[in-house]
């Protein structure tokens, strides 16, 4: 197996698409940053030399058929797994999914994680420079949905030699991702795995990014987006929407199991009369957490994307988006998350079966709401592992089992 870790340099040869169909011929570039040339939003604007941040674990074969693209979260990274290094004081964020005899396992398929478009950790976002303007986008950049962000997935893969991927997998935001990508894309997708997500967000988690959103805007130091170089950014509004995100990743159960109503255990960061509860704690310290390694306008336009995602929008309905399908699909909902209800999870099942997408589903039963993804390790291994080990060729919209063309 090949571990690499994606320290490399940005792609110096002129940025191009390659056919689909084009065979393997060359070796992969070394990971890292790759331009993928310039790109058009779907809501309008223009982004010149699009970079995307990637890494990548095991090999390529040579049919360019064997590989998994892990897509993450909110706030995630393509750090997915491989440990602390110089980049990251923790481990990757999938480390227990990903690696031989796990569920993605390294020694049988070529695994990819690359941040997204409009994100701030190696790939174009709004702290981008715009050769324009010759300073950052700030809020410039264009709006970015969850299918331009899998429109530039696939130049990437195709750049990389990939023909076809076996699985896309992904939770939240990612496992929007993973849906787009069989519907966008269907004959380039064999499978394709979709946790704690559905087809929308409802209302109430769009009300939640908007907390975040105005917590950050009303901050006097986010200066309309312009922050950059001037040696204030809105810190504060920042943490504060990355406190109102928290709660909404975890379930009433799980919080009485986790924080009761102890007082605190740690170190506060604000002065608090009369004391301070452990869970005011825990939400100061995440929100000082994200401060230090994510940018503000990158966190409104990956919630923006969010609340605007609805996988039937350009397709008449639901149901007739799911028609597209041809990859064989597995849901997994979390019994407790109300981000993404399990419950608007089976309805999302319910929609891509009358549709006729060969679909199953899997339920995580724990209390820890929506991060359940990126920490119940032993029951997300369980919910993908039979699906990600099933070789049965999947079953195309009429209803019969076979490969493309079948």
């Amino acid at each position: 197996m090949t571990l690499d870790r994606g320290a490399g340099a940005r792609e110096q040869r002129p940025a191009h698409d390659l056919p689909a169909t084009k065979p393997l011929t060359e070796p992969a570039p070394e990971p890292g940053c790759l331009g993928i040339g310039s790109f058009e939003p779907e809501l309008g604007g223009r982004i010149e030399n699009v970079t995307l941040a990637y890494e990548s674990w095991g090999e390529l074969d040579e049919t360019g058929t064997n590989a998994v693209l892990v897509v993450h979260a909110l706030t995630g990274d393509a750090h997915a797994a491989g440990g602390p290094d110089a980049r990251h004081r923790r481990g990757g964020w999938w480390d227990e999914v990903i690696g031989p005899g796990k569920p993605l396992d390294t020694e049988k398929f070529f695994v990819l994680c690359s941040n997204v478009l409009g994100g701030c950790s190696g790939s174009t976002g709004p702290a981008s420079l715009d050769p324009k303007a010759g300073r950052p986008y700030g809020m410039r950049f264009p709006t970015v949905t969850i299918r331009d962000m899998v429109r530039a997935q696939r130049r990437l893969l195709e750049k990389l030699g990939v023909r076809r991927l076996a699985l896309v997998i992904g939770g939240s935001i990612g496992g929007q991702q993973a849906l787009e990508w069989a519907v966008e894309f269907p004959d380039f997708v064999e499978k394709s795995a979709v946790v704690a997500a559905t087809s929308h967000l409802g209302p109430q988690g769009i009300g939640m990014s908007e907390i975040g959103r105005r917590a950050i805007t009303a901050d006097p130091d986010w200066q309309g987006g312009d922050y950059y170089g001037t040696g204030r950014s809105p810190e504060n509004g920042l943490a504060i929407a990355r406190m109102a995100g928290m709660m909404t990743y975890q379930s009433a159960s799980g919080q009485w199991e986790r924080f009761g109503r102890r007082p605190a255990t740690r170190g506060g960061h604000l002065e608090n009369p009369g004391g301070t509860f452990d869970i005011e704690c825990y939400l100061q310290y995440q929100g000082a957490d994200l401060v230090g390694r994510f940018d503000a306008n990158s966190y409104l336009y990956l919630l923006r994307a969010m609340d605007l995602y609805d996988v039937g929008a350009g397709y008449g309905s639901l149901r007739e988006a799911f028609r597209r399908v041809r990859a064989r699909m597995l849901f997994v909902g979390i019994e407790s998350d109300w981000l993404f209800p399990a419950e608007e999870v089976r309805e999302t099942v319910r929609e891509a079966r009358g549709a006729g997408v060969d679909v199953s589903y899997a339920e995580i039963g724990t209390k820890s709401g929506h991060d359940a993804f990126l920490k119940d390790w032993d029951e997300l291994r369980a919910a993908i592992r039979p699906f990600v080990e099933d070789e049965a060729p999947r079953k195309n919209n009429n209803g019969r089992r076979g490969h493309d063309g079948a």
